[in-house]
């Protein structure tokens, strides 16, 4: 039995409050300086912070004292109505109609419409199902253009008692009288950790771990920096562990291939930390048919999106078209999307690790 909490914006100050409390998980409404509204859910190991009428965005999360999320130049989140303007953050929905990097034929904004898209609802859940107890945030978007989409967008967030890992989802219900095009990207920028290893079910080889040889506009070209791609599009080794000596200013990017997935669909990915525990994602490739690794570290900006599961390349809508890579949803139809991330303390990791190895 589930019960469900609507929220208001005006539950959201400066002074937190407690919206929702179970014997093992909290769920604290409050407002960053900067007028942004936060949730924090909380169990015994950590928490995850929403910004639930933002995008739902997935801010920042933190367990067992290990921190997640990318470093930025943005200590809290910021008002803004494209991505680039708040870039600081774990996670983000990025589509859904248009996705990635415009090209020079594109009119999107950079990862689309859904990044820091106003939400009309949101609410609460708290339940229990087959894996047992958990508290949900929903946020519900109405999409409507004249002349074009409608469609209705419903991100969520759900934390479980003790556990280290939460489930972002997205649901996208087209209530428009035509089909519609769709592009998702689940965008997580864990933070970079220098000297850890990515573990991946698929070899280190040019065809697995496939470098972007094209530079999109947004990111400043050298000749070092076209010679490194070359090099890295030949051999991507040295991407396995993470080391500054590689390169990673500006930023690089691969296209994963032929990851091997368990018995439920489920594929599996981790950073492994020198401590030996771990940042992790899992999903189905099944649901995501593309995904890009992003790695960049420099003063600005420390990230190791080591998995991004998408429906799409990130090169924006015209070329991604020529590719045939934008999915439809039909008149009526809806897409559900799932995934699972977070950190594993050294003992999971290792058990971790021997399922990827398996795969």
């Amino acid at each position: 039995m589930h019960a469900r909490m609507p929220l208001d914006p005006a539950q959201f100050t400066a002074a937190p409050r407690v919206l929702v409390q179970t014997p093992s998980l909290v769920v604290t409404g409050f407002s960053y300086p900067t007028g942004v509204a936060g949730l924090r859910l909380e169990n015994a190991r950590g928490h995850v912070v929403v910004l639930p009428w933002m995008g739902q965005i997935v801010w920042d999360a933190v367990f067992d004292g290990v921190r997640l999320t990318m470093g930025s130049l943005f200590d809290t989140p910021r008002p803004a109505t494209e991505i680039i303007d708040t870039y600081g953050c774990l996670a983000f929905h990025s589509g859904l109609l248009r996705n990635g990097c415009p090209g020079p034929e594109d009119t999107h904004a950079l990862h689309g419409e859904m990044p820091c898209a106003a939400m009309d609802e949101c609410a609460i859940e708290v339940g229990g199902d087959a894996e047992g107890e958990f508290v949900r945030v929903v946020s519900t978007r109405l999409f409507v253009r004249g002349f074009g989409n409608r469609y209705l967008a419903r991100p969520s967030v759900t934390v479980r008692p003790d556990a280290t890992e939460f489930d972002i989802g997205m649901e996208v219900h087209n209530t428009g009288a035509a089909a519609m095009d769709l592009m998702y990207m689940c965008h997580v920028n864990f933070g970079f950790v220098p000297g850890g290893r990515i573990v991946q079910p698929a070899p280190f080889t040019p065809a697995a771990v496939a470098a972007r040889t094209a530079i999109p506009a947004h990111v400043p070209s050298s000749p070092r920096y076209a010679a490194l791609i070359a090099a890295l599009a030949r051999d991507p080794t040295p991407t396995e562990t993470l080391d500054l000596a590689t390169g990673y200013d500006p930023e690089q990017v691969f296209y994963l291939h032929g990851l091997g997935a368990d018995a439920a669909g489920d594929t599996h990915l981790m950073l492994r930390r020198p401590a030996g525990d771990a940042f992790v994602m899992s999903f189905a490739p099944a649901r995501f048919p593309h995904v890009v690794r992003r790695l960049m570290c420099n003063a600005d900006q420390q990230v190791a999106a080591f998995a991004l599961p998408s429906t799409c390349e990130p090169e924006g809508y015209a070329a991604e078209r020529r590719k045939g890579n934008v999915a439809t949803v039909a008149a009526g139809g809806v897409a559900r999307f799932t995934v699972r991330a977070g950190y594993l303390d050294t003992c999971a990791t290792t058990a971790r690790e021997a399922v990827i190895g398996a795969l």
